[in-house]
């Protein structure tokens, strides 16, 4: 692990319905290293991601307030450019979506709209994100197929791969294996564990069990709070906090 990625100081949000998403959020994300957001539901995990790259511009947000930083890029200034944010900041979603086209245009359709037009560097960029994504040697005898002929494993490892060709400084996951069974599941962990070592990595896993097989740095959320934070080989083994042992043995959430 190397320095600080992402900084967020006293960070506090609410939506206009009321709900306080996060209270006071104080957190460093290093570079180079998978940093794990976990805890029950509605605890704000998922806000905190939208708030890296300004998802959350698309929701209802009455307040903000607090700082969060990207190296020095104060990300909610409003001066940000969020275009080149979010070429900075990749988001993998839960559910995978691809696009309507083949394998190959779901990886070149970002970089095309970014005015990239070489067909060596594209067909380059594509080898490179699918090699990434642990899914070149499954799918470069059909590049050109349909991307929806994809198993949904394959799916959620195209979508990572889409996020992979822009090449991003952060990439961010939010349950992206809780649809998928044990086998593709094992091979997204693997991926995260090898694109640490070229990107700051952000998850919010599905379970307990994925968040201790994988964290490097864990992060316990509840109701809006950040609870713990500390080295995942640590924190899953012997917690500072009773109500982070509760949720890590099963008491409730």
């Amino acid at each position: 692990m190397d320095g600080i990625k992402i900084r967020v100081e006293h960070f506090s949000l609410s939506y206009s319905d009321g709900t306080e998403s996060l209270n006071d959020i104080n957190l460093d994300i290093p570079e180079n290293a998978i940093t794990v957001l976990f805890g029950p539901a509605g605890g704000g995990k998922s806000s905190l991601l939208r708030v890296f790259n300004r998802l959350n511009d698309l929701a209802d947000v009455k307040f903000t307030s607090g700082k969060v930083l990207l190296d020095e890029l104060d990300i909610l200034d409003s001066k940000t450019d969020v275009i080149a944010l979010r070429r900075r900041v990749g988001m993998v979603f839960a559910r995978p979506v691809v696009l309507p086209t083949s394998i190959r245009g779901n990886l070149t359709y970002g970089l095309e709209l970014a005015g990239e037009n070489h067909k060596k560097v594209l067909n380059e960029a594509v080898e490179r994100s699918l090699t990434q994504a642990a899914l070149w040697d499954e799918v470069k005898e059909r590049i050109d197929e349909p991307a929806v002929s994809l198993s949904g494993g394959q799916q959620q490892r195209l979508c990572l791969a889409r996020s992979l060709v822009l090449q991003p400084e952060v990439i961010m996951l939010d349950e992206p294996t809780s649809g998928l069974d044990p086998i593709s599941t094992g091979k997204v962990e693997a991926t995260l564990q090898q694109l640490k070592s070229k990107y700051t990595v952000i998850l919010v896993p599905h379970s307990v069990q994925q968040a201790a097989r994988v964290a490097d740095i864990a992060a316990f959320f509840l109701q809006g709070r950040l609870v713990e934070i500390g080295k995942g080989k640590d924190l899953f083994i012997k917690p500072k906090d009773k109500r982070t042992e509760d949720y890590i043995m099963g008491r409730f959430g």
